[in-house]
């Protein structure tokens, strides 16, 4: 039984706050074009759409040009569903690169981005209907907002504060901190201010919630997959089915806040 309302709200930022699709591909084909040097730089025509379709296996940013390397070079997107765990370490093996490395130049893309083109930049992404309002009641609530992500903590940032959002770098914990979700989540309880501590969760990668089901002492942890962010129907379907996780839609998540303030 969910309790009516939570003492600290963690939200993922990719998939639930923010969709940022369009911005993922562009700076995604700008870092592959700078590494991998395709003799042809012209974009195929069905490559962004397909890029789209496979967001879902993407869990961090230095995988995004990795899925492009993939697509060009001919893996299927059913294969690319099905094994991408396997498919992306081959791909770096195989041309003898490291994640960090892919990862570095994609931030140093994305930064020249921002200060070259702020506002291009901060276009093509789009908050989810109604999220934003819903962020700014419950900073101004008793309930505490943190944003538990994989993307730099700088770029979330950047793209709140657009939004009228000013929330503080320590309720940011972006990919710098180098700790996986459960941690932060369990560093967020054992700090908090308000005990006892009901903590809610939301997340769009049924995988990153399964590892915090696995951890023993966060069993109290009310768990949401996100049905409008980047997973699959049998993702979804699968949270269905797991008696711990409940699956969310939009309009089911901003009924969840009524009553909070």
């Amino acid at each position: 039984m969910t309790a009516k309302s939570p003492t600290i709200l963690a939200l993922d930022f990719d998939g639930v706050v923010c969709d940022g699709l369009i911005e993922y591909f562009e700076v995604a084909w700008r870092t592959y074009c700078k590494i991998w040097l395709p003799a042809n730089d012209t974009l195929p025509d069905d490559l962004a759409s397909r890029f789209y379709r496979l967001r879902p296996v993407i869990e961090t940013g230095w995988e995004m040009p990795v899925l492009i390397k993939a697509l060009v070079e001919g893996f299927s997107d059913a294969k690319i569903l099905q094994e991408w765990v396997t498919i992306a370490p081959q791909i770096l093996l195989a041309d003898n690169i490291q994640a960090k490395q892919i990862g570095e130049k994609l931030d140093h893309l994305r930064d020249e981005w921002i200060n070259s083109d702020l506002d291009g930049w901060l276009s093509l992404h789009r908050f989810y209907p109604g999220v934003v309002e819903k962020i700014k009641a419950t900073v101004a609530s008793e309930v505490k907002l943190f944003i538990v992500t994989t993307k730099e903590g700088r770029f979330v940032q950047q793209l709140l504060q657009q939004a009228g959002v000013d929330l503080p770098t320590a309720a940011i914990f972006g990919k710098e901190v180098k700790r996986p979700k459960y941690e932060i989540l369990r560093e967020l309880i054992q700090t908090a201010d308000v005990k006892p501590v009901s903590l809610w969760f939301v997340e769009d990668r049924l995988k990153t919630l399964q590892l915090v089901q696995q951890q023993s002492d966060l069993g109290d942890v009310e768990l949401f997959l996100a049905d409008w962010g980047y997973n699959t129907q049998p993702e979804r379907e699968a949270a269905e089915n797991d008696p711990r996780i409940q699956l969310r839609s939009l309009s089911q998540f901003a009924e969840d806040f009524s009553g909070w303030f």
